[in-house]
């Protein structure tokens, strides 16, 4: 490590209950909680697309401290998540599993820390339609 470098770790995810392996599972890494879940600043977020068949993802050196994901399974490859009536139509995710209400759950909710030895991070998909 470079004297004065910011202290890195690895983040593993993996992701259960896809109802398919068709198209792309969309992921959001971020520490901004304004950035959360829509991801719209690339600035500030880690970004991946995957294989919906991949159910596991590392990312090596992220730097410490805390985070939330936020993943779709885009599974039209669209590169959106397809809703009707404000409803989504594809499935969603986030770290910690957090409660669903009506709308995505806050930033808070989802956070974790990625400390000097790594987290791992299991995110399970939810279908609502």
């Amino acid at each position: 490590m470079l004297i004065g470098a910011a202290p890195v770790a690895p983040l593993d995810l993996s992701f259960t209950n896809l109802r398919s392996d068709k198209g792309l599972v969309r992921i959001c890494i971020t520490t901004a909680p304004k950035n959360f879940p829509a991801c719209r600043d690339a600035g500030q977020a880690v970004t991946r697309s995957i294989p919906a068949a991949t159910r596991h993802l590392r990312i090596e050196g992220l730097p410490i401290g805390d985070y939330a994901v936020a993943v779709i399974h885009d599974e039209n490859g669209n590169s959106r998540l397809d809703t009707f009536a404000g409803i989504p139509r594809e499935g969603f995710g986030f770290s910690r599993n957090p409660a669903i209400g009506f709308g995505p759950p806050g930033f808070a909710a989802a956070r974790f820390t990625l400390d000097a030895t790594g987290a791992a991070q299991e995110i399970r998909l939810r279908y609502l339609l």
